[in-house]
């Protein structure tokens, strides 16, 4: 009986709102199901690596290499000035008979009294240093214990004072001393001429075991003629000789002095 009524029932036909809402749920099934496949499509891709932001202010072969960074070199070992070559133990018997004079002025030598100027020459062809022999000169009459002691006197080179303060040869000190006779050995004063004799001046004498403290002698013998002083004796044995001593020839007892 109930399947006789089933089909004997008259079927309903669907309204048209009732198509409109079926159709937009099955566009609307049919989106969700595609978002779903691509979602999944794109969830087995590896994500693209996010922007660097180093990566915007990196180096590239437009942008000028960093400066080397120079290498540092060592400083080269100073080079140590060569020791001045001794003065010669011998000079030669006669040498050119002409003079280099000594180009620059001193200070006064001396503080107080009248100032006397002399000039310092040496003879060409000696091998002897101009330089070392002024500051010989220089040293000497500046010193204290010398000429200008008594401040009554001091000295200044200048290259053309009248007073020459001369180192020569044997042969040239003696025709300079005429008619003084040093016969090649010894120094004298002639006029305007202290003549320093280079033999005596590298040797010495057996009567001064230091040779720079004999060139103190030398020149402050010399000098002390041309000052007006005459030879003096020893004044007793054992006593300080007075510059003024031919102490070259000997101390006749006395004890070597350089000074006045």
């Amino acid at each position: 009986m109930e399947d006789h009524a089933v089909s004997g029932a008259r079927r309903r036909h669907p309204t048209k709102s009732e198509l409109t809402v079926r159709r937009l749920s099955v566009a609307v099934a049919a989106l969700a199901a595609a978002t779903l496949l691509v979602a999944a499509g794109v969830a087995g891709q590896t994500a693209p690596p996010r922007p660097d932001p180093a990566a915007r202010i990196a180096p590239t072969l437009s942008t000028p290499p960093a400066p080397a960074t120079p290498a540092t070199t060592a400083p080269e070992p100073a080079t140590a000035r060569p020791t001045p070559a001794p003065d010669p133990t011998t000079v030669p018997k006669a040498a050119d008979g002409t003079f280099t004079t000594a180009k620059s002025t001193s200070d006064r030598l001396g503080q107080a009294g009248t100032v006397i100027t002399y000039r310092v020459e040496v003879e060409d062809g000696l091998g002897l240093k101009l330089s070392r022999f002024t500051r010989a000169v220089d040293a000497t009459l500046g010193d204290r214990r010398g000429w200008t002691a008594t401040g009554t006197r001091s000295f200044r080179r200048t290259p053309d004072a009248a007073l020459r303060v001369v180192l020569a040869s044997p042969a040239t000190t003696d025709r300079l001393c005429a008619p003084l006779r040093t016969r090649g050995e010894v120094s004298c004063r002639n006029g305007n001429d202290v003549v320093i004799n280079a033999k005596r001046w590298v040797q010495g004498v057996d009567s001064y075991d230091n040779l720079g403290k004999y060139r103190q002698y030398v020149i402050n013998h010399e000098v002390g003629h041309a000052l007006g002083f005459n030879h003096q004796p020893c004044p007793a044995p054992g006593a300080k000789a007075p510059v003024m001593l031919q102490q070259t020839l000997g101390l006749d007892g006395c004890a070597a002095n350089p000074w006045p």
